[in-house]
């Protein structure tokens, strides 16, 4: 037994004695004695209420970590610690319900929209097209937008309508269907995928600028990108097997000593642990595989995750514990990687049984709700990511399947797109209640 699993048994049996001795401290002497009956502890319990005290210390802590969330509600950075399974049990949303957030922008593009990403800072919005166009979308103009009436925007100059608006750049530069979209974690840098199979590097902090200024060509076509928490290393997912690492500085191509790591069909989704130390994939063959960050070999494969269908997204809990998947089989899992299993099913997402097409999951920006699109309702789907309970649906207001959602990282807002040819960008505004 290794000495994890024995620290483990040693905590549970020190805590069984404290319900037991807690109470026999209360009075339930039969509660007690039938406890002490099935765990049979060593020495016997005596009464006590240390159980008591620990519980109160832990209430204490955890208002004060709630005071310290409320107090920090504000700042964009890091917007709560969350989610732990490990040491919470009841923990209080601080985060709007997804069913109140309210559409503030809409773009839209010359074909279906299948890509998009958001900034690390959450102020950058990049969607992507089946009309092989790529948008740059600034949040804050967006806002301001959607607050600013209609009379007012009337009386706006020619100049004025092109520094307020939201749509920042227009990059063409692929001659396919874009896929996947990544921005750099401090360069203004884009990286894009595409069906022409290549990957494209635009820098969009220059007004001019419509192509790339490096691309690379693949094998196969990108389906999925993540760059590292550095920006240092390309992580891409193609229709081949083969998972592809890239050096951004010398565009240097790295893949698993061990063939017998790769997935057996093409990469669905890709993505780096915040942490850096792992990375995950997800494929068509139906597997998660995690993978070490440092060797870029396997380190552990789920089969069949989603009853043998596509899992069709993944990604990191922001303390890197947990993997969040969505399923061609309309639900979503929560992975805990410490004990290598499914710790959560969110389910009651559509029809039960396959969907007819791909779409993503993802935590809202605390992390207290997971996030699903239902492709019959068009509609989506939330739960409460710490006990599955679900949520109030929201419209999303398309007229078609929505196969692609990203929510931002530092604020309540998300962008859904769709095959309507629109992205959507939802946001909660303050109450004025």
């Amino acid at each position: 037994m290794e000495d994890k699993d024995i620290t483990r048994l040693k905590k549970r049996d020190a805590m069984y004695r404290m319900m037991i001795s807690q109470l026999f401290y209360d009075g339930y002497k039969d509660l007690a004695v039938g406890l002490a009956a099935v765990v049979k502890p060593h020495p016997a319990c005596p009464p006590s209420d240390k159980l008591l005290r620990v519980v109160s210390i832990g209430l204490r802590h955890d208002d004060q970590a709630n005071a310290e969330k409320e107090a920090n509600f504000g700042n964009t950075v890091q917007p709560g610690s969350g989610i732990d399974l490990e040491f919470e049990t009841e923990v209080q949303t601080i985060s709007p319900e997804v069913a109140l957030y309210e559409t503030c922008y809409v773009t839209a593009h010359k074909g279906p929209c299948r890509a998009a990403a958001f900034h690390s800072t959450g102020q950058l919005i990049a969607t992507g097209s089946q009309d092989a166009s790529i948008k740059v979308l600034d949040v804050e103009r967006m806002l301001s937008k959607s607050a600013t009436p209609a009379d007012i925007m009337a009386m706006e100059t020619p100049q004025q309508q092109v520094e307020n608006h939201p749509v920042i750049r227009t990059l063409y530069d692929h001659n396919g269907e874009v896929t996947c979209l990544d921005f750099h974690p401090f360069e203004s840098i884009l990286a894009s995928g595409g069906l022409d199979y290549s990957i494209r590097f635009f820098e969009y902090s220059k007004p001019s600028v419509k192509k790339a200024f490096k691309s690379i060509q693949e094998a196969s076509e990108p389906l999925s990108m993540s760059f590292h928490p550095s920006g240092e290393f390309l992580l891409v997912g193609t229709k081949h097997s083969t998972l592809r690492l890239y050096d951004v500085n010398t565009f240097q191509c790295f893949v698993s000593s061990n063939p017998k790591d790769q997935h057996k069909a093409a990469i669905t989704s890709v993505k780096w642990s915040p942490n850096a130390n792992m990375f995950a994939s997800s494929s068509t063959d139906g597997s998660i595989k995690i993978w070490d960050g440092v060797s870029n070999k396997c380190v552990n494969t789920f089969l069949n995750a989603h009853d043998g269908k596509e899992v069709t997204s993944i990604s990191f809990s922001r303390n890197s514990k947990y993997v969040l998947s969505g399923g061609r089989n309309s639900l979503v899992k929560l992975w805990e990687l410490s004990t290598n299993r499914c710790l959560i099913v969110y389910t009651g997402a559509g029809a039960t049984g396959a969907m007819e097409h791909s779409t993503v999951a993802c935590f809202n920006h605390t992390e207290d709700y997971v996030l699903f699109p239902d492709e019959k309702t068009l509609s989506l789907c939330s739960w409460d990511s710490r006990n599955a309970e679900r949520q109030k649906l929201l419209s999303l207001g398309h007229n078609n399947v929505v196969q692609y959602m990203v929510h931002s990282p530092t604020g309540p807002a998300f962008v859904s797109c769709s095959d309507d040819f629109r992205a959507r960008f939802w946001y909660r505004k303050a109450s004025t209640d």
